[in-house]
């Protein structure tokens, strides 16, 4: 793991994108302050910029940090996930206004996998986590079901966790307003 974490983290201070394992399904990123990496996962993925990417920290501190009011009822919303959530925030602050939606909101998940994790904590960024497929197309389950033009549009293929197999599925997604007003997205 030592040696994808150092070669990834290497891309990522470069302005350039990775391909690598999440808590959920196999995620396209780069460093989520960074609005030209932004821009190259748009046209990796063939998707409007309209349409918002979210992204990973590695910890609730690195999440304040970037999202300066998270409401009561996301805490709670946390606390109590029992499978990845991701919360879109109103107003986060110190990234990239590519990936800011056309509300100014933005999605965060505090991944608890250990690779993502400490690659998000090394970084000191958050980091983009889109799922590795072109857009409109099914997000793959596996590394073994990533779309080849994915894997060769990126700078660097984490080689950690390619041979794990578990059918793995996308975060749930619940958008927590500063009002506290809740919305389930997916």
């Amino acid at each position: 793991m030592k040696e994808s974490l150092d070669k990834a983290l290497a891309v990522l201070r470069e302005g350039g994108i990775i391909l690598y394992p999440t808590d959920t399904v196999w995620g396209i990123g780069c460093d989520a302050t960074n609005p030209e990496a932004v821009e190259k996962i748009f046209k990796l993925k063939q998707r409007a910029d309209s349409k918002a990417m979210l992204m990973l920290v590695g910890s609730e501190g690195q999440l304040q940090s970037y999202v300066q009011n998270i409401p009561d009822a996301a805490w709670q919303l946390l606390d109590a996930a029992v499978n990845p959530l991701t919360i879109i925030y109103d107003n986060p602050v110190n990234i990239a206004s590519n990936l800011l939606a056309e509300d100014g909101s933005a999605g965060f998940r505090i991944t608890k996998e250990k690779f993502s994790s400490s690659l998000c904590l090394r970084l000191r960024h958050p980091l983009v986590s889109t799922s590795a497929n072109i857009s409109g197309h099914p997000a793959p389950s596996s590394f073994s079901k990533i779309d080849p033009e994915i894997i060769n549009g990126v700078d660097y293929v984490v080689e950690y966790g390619r041979e794990d197999s578990p059918e793995a599925r996308p975060s749930n997604i619940i958008k927590v307003g500063n009002d506290s007003v809740i919305k389930i997205i997916r």
